[in-house]
């Protein structure tokens, strides 16, 4: 009996930590532990003991499963842990138009990412030869997925 208890006892402690420390690792030794006890519960005390444990087991990891992502995350340590808010952004959206052949001057630096301004509009290009100063003129070349590919216009 005392194996059983260990066993359970390590299992939730191992799934207990898998929501601080996630990556799967931990609530798989913590689920083998919980599938040993039972197993060794079925070795020991016959079928019927075997399926009280398992199902003592699977109350234990109800309940666990509950404090963690009903109680835990309304405790100051919990909100700390836990995302409260949604995560709002956007991405620049794709260009309307070709703007290939256009020419416009450069808003931030260039780093090679950064943004342009080209017909009073500023949008998001890459230079091709990899760093360009803040207003400096620049002529599209071509477009790659969401952002504009820019040389120096001299």
């Amino acid at each position: 009996m005392t194996l059983i208890i260990l066993l359970f006892a390590i299992g939730l402690v191992l799934l207990g930590f898998e929501v601080i420390i996630p990556g799967g690792v931990l609530g798989l030794f913590g689920g083998l532990a919980m599938i040993g006890g039972c197993v060794v519960a079925f070795a020991e005390y016959g079928v019927g003991g075997g399926v009280v444990t398992t199902l003592v087991g699977a109350a234990l990891v109800a309940l666990l499963i509950f404090v963690e992502f009903a109680l835990l995350p309304k405790t100051k340590a919990g909100k700390r842990m836990f995302l409260q808010t949604a995560v709002s952004g956007t991405t620049t959206p794709r260009p309307e138009k070709d703007y290939t052949g256009s020419e416009g001057r450069t808003v931030t630096t260039l780093a090679p990412s950064g943004y342009v301004l080209i017909d009073g509009r500023r949008l998001e290009a890459f230079a091709r030869n990899g760093y360009l100063e803040p207003d400096v003129p620049i002529k599209v070349v071509g477009v790659d997925n969401f952002r504009l590919i820019v040389i120096p216009n001299n």
